[in-house]
């Protein structure tokens, strides 16, 4: 059943147009990303489909009836109460009685018979409105959430901007919304919560549409992704990474044809202009009127073409010794709880080595420590190697000055620049125009973090320590500097929750976890293979948060009470389903073979066509070209249900 329809949908600011000619749907079950490169107008589209904001032209259609929830970035958490009343925030009726509860057992204390009685009366409403077991539902998303039993009595106002975050998000999910709108979620989650909300969101039964830099989250929990761009939204019934693949290929086609028809064009008018005075009038006349008939093709929009601008390179540096440091009994406690001891590490030269682990573990304190930002509670040794030029990037941006411009950011580190030079440098990370010559205070967190990388990048490093370096940068920025990093000479000791970023940056990996620090030899992607046999389903293990699966023994199964005949008979007809909807699978996959061959028969033949000289018919070429783009793009879908079939059976 369709939730969402939105058709032709223009927004802009004054006489800027941010995206136009937005058209797409969702319907119950489907889960779409939404990318595009900051500033493009990701979640501006996200609050015209909330109805925040009204489009300048086109509909947005939300089905009557259906309830909507919207995870903003801006973590918009009312501030009075505790917790669990946050939470239950969605449910007046709930809340209500749980209000009146508490001053129900206030009363109570006095002994009266009447205070009693209404303490009796308000617990069974209580219970008849489902009280329990919605107080028991969203405590088990607080607690994936990485909310303890305690957090729950804790108020709002004390809780920290990511701890607000994930309360804001458990909000939304509590509710159970048909149609779930995602802006970034993923923003202050850990690696465990992280797999537990994508498991989620993959069994969740309403509408979803996402927003994230977070590459490794969308190809799992999105099969659908849609492009935003200034001139209209593409659609592609594929994740992300097969998205990046496909779009190039249709990118590189539609250039091709806009190329041939623009050639055509300049023929024809060249053959105008020379015969439409002499012989050959009559034939110039009629060509003319076919130009002016002809739906000319323009240059396909890349919207990521801008946005891969940006070029992190870091300046040469002299050559550190082999030994970089050299780590002894490490050790931090924080407010009286341990997060390490006894922690010993070696890093050479060359190494990039990410720390991981649940929020609050201790990962920023340990990569404080190495780096010599110590703190009361710290101790143990760390010795440093020979020649050593060190750089610190801060996830909360602390090194960056809100008043200052972004010239004289770039220039407390090159007091040798001009202004001229610092706009030029500054180029180099997509600060183009008047953006160098403003206050950092009117900066989004993706400028910000874009500043600091410019300002890190300007002076000789050969020992880098990177806190949530890609937490605020959009999907190419985050890309760029993967490579960065991988070409980087120096050493690299970094704290991430982006996988994709780990899978292709690190070389060690440093787990942080209940009080213990482990070392595992490999990268990020032997790391979590070396988890995955741990998880005995999708609530335990990594998904779950917890390491106990991978140091604990399996428990031991107790011996089964013999089945009665209600429970066989049960036993028999699950047995039967499943083999039904085995043969079903197998019937399925045979099918998609064949209607796979056939779209890729069909597919050659739509290419040969479209390499042949059109003849002037630039309509029929453009058709032929959409048909082909929209066969390739069924063709996609059918494969990827075939492997997924395929694997399952």
């Amino acid at each position: 059943m369709t939730v969402l329809q939105v058709a032709d949908v223009r927004y802009g600011y004054a006489a800027d147009t941010l995206f136009e000619g937005v058209t797409f749907s969702l319907a119950l079950g489907e889960r779409a990303a939404l990318v595009a490169p900051n500033g493009a107008g990701k979640t501006t589209l996200l609050r015209v489909v909330a109805q925040e904001l009204e489009p300048d032209r086109g509909t947005v259609v939300v089905k009557r009836g259906t309830t909507v929830g919207f995870y903003r970035q801006s973590h918009e958490v009312d501030a009075s109460g505790d917790v669990m009343n946050a939470l239950l925030g969605g449910f007046a009726e709930i809340t209500a009685l749980r209000r009146e509860v508490a001053q129900a057992e206030e009363a109570a204390s006095s002994g009266r018979e009447e205070d009693l009685a209404r303490l009796a009366d308000v617990h069974d409403r209580y219970h008849v409105a489902g009280g329990d077991a919605l107080e028991h539902r969203v405590a088990a998303i607080a607690t994936k959430l990485g909310f303890s039993s305690k957090d729950l009595e804790r108020p709002v106002r004390s809780l920290s901007g990511g701890e607000r975050g994930r309360l804001h998000l458990g909000v939304v999910l509590a509710q159970e919304p048909q149609l779930l709108l995602l802006d970034e979620p993923t923003n202050h989650l850990d690696l465990d919560t992280i797999a537990w909300l994508e498991s989620w969101l993959v069994s969740y039964r309403g509408a979803v549409l996402v927003v994230s830099h977070d590459r490794a989250f969308l190809d799992n929990v999105c099969p659908e992704t849609l492009e935003l761009g200034a001139k209209g939204l593409r659609s592609y019934p594929l994740k992300y990474s097969d998205y990046a693949v496909a779009r190039e290929a249709d990118l590189e086609r539609e250039r091709a044809l806009a190329e041939r028809q623009a050639a055509f064009v300049e023929k024809t008018e060249d053959f105008i202009r020379k015969n439409i005075a002499g012989q050959k009038t009559k034939q110039a006349q009629s060509r003319r009127k076919m130009l002016d008939k002809l739906d000319r093709l323009e240059r396909p929009q890349d919207v990521w073409e801008v946005a891969e601008r940006v070029r992190f390179r870091f300046a040469p540096a002299a050559r550190s010794g082999d030994i970089v440091l050299e780590a002894k009994g490490l050790g931090a406690e924080r407010g009286g709880r341990t997060l390490f001891s006894g922690v010993d590490l070696l890093v050479r030269r060359g190494e990039r080595i990410g720390i991981v682990g649940p929020n609050g573990a201790g990962k920023t304190t340990l990569l404080d420590i190495l780096a010599g930002r110590r703190k009361p509670g710290d101790t143990g040794d760390v010795r440093r190697g020979t020649n050593l030029q060190d750089g610190y990037f801060d996830q909360h941006l602390g090194e960056v000055n809100p008043k200052n411009t972004a010239v004289e950011e770039v220039r407390t580190v090159r007091g040798d620049f001009t202004v001229e030079a610092g706009r030029q440098y500054l180029a180099r990370f997509r600060f183009w125009g008047d953006a160098p010559l403003r206050a950092v205070s009117g900066f989004s967190g993706g400028e910000r973090s874009r500043l600091a990388l410019a300002k890190l990048l300007l002076e000789p490093r050969n020992l880098l320590f990177l806190d949530e370096p890609t937490n605020h940068l959009d999907i190419p920025a985050a890309e760029i500097l993967e490579e960065a990093i991988t070409g980087f000479e120096g050493t690299v000791i970094l704290v991430s929750h982006d996988r994709r970023f780990l899978e292709k940056t690190t070389t060690r990996i440093v787990s942080v976890r209940d009080a213990r620090v482990e070392v595992f030899q490999g990268g990020f992607r032997d790391f979590a293979a070396s988890l995955a046999p741990a998880k005995a389903s999708p609530d335990e293990g990594l998904a779950a948060g917890g390491a106990s699966a991978r140091s604990s023994p399996p428990p031991k199964k107790s011996a089964e009470p013999p089945k009665t005949e209600a429970q066989r008979r049960a036993s028999f007809e699950a047995e039967k389903a499943k083999k039904r909807e085995g043969e079903r699978a197998k019937r399925r996959i045979a099918e998609l073979e064949d209607l796979i061959a056939a779209g890729e028969r069909e597919l050659e033949t739509m290419r040969r066509e479209l390499r042949e000289d059109p003849g002037g018919d630039w309509e029929k070429l453009a058709s032929r070209a959409k048909a082909e783009q929209a066969l390739a793009q069924r063709v996609d879908a059918m494969v990827a249900e075939w492997t997924k079939l395929s694997e399952g059976a």
